[in-house]
């Protein structure tokens, strides 16, 4: 069994690989309202089923890279009360 500071060092591993993913989707999540400001200016105005097909991806792509922030930031606090514990 891991001592309490090894089990420490590996939670703090963990917190700093989730603050890198965290970053990741960010900037992911930047590049995605980019890309719908692009393709709504490039399509303004069309009524084409596949450019709104587009733009609802978008947005449910968007809304799922929010819902994986906010669960990483769930992990992140049950990770830290868990510390806190030891």
């Amino acid at each position: 069994m891991a001592s309490v500071a090894e089990l420490k060092a590996a939670i703090d591993a963990a917190l700093q690989q989730i603050t890198e993913g965290q970053t990741a989707v960010q900037a992911a999540s930047e590049k995605l309202t980019e890309a719908q400001q692009t393709l709504a200016g490039a399509l303004e105005g069309s009524g084409h089923e596949t450019v709104s097909a587009a733009q609802a991806s978008l947005t449910q792509a968007s809304q799922e890279l929010e819902e994986c922030l906010s669960a990483t930031l769930a992990a992140v606090e049950q990770a830290q009360l868990y510390v806190s514990t030891l």
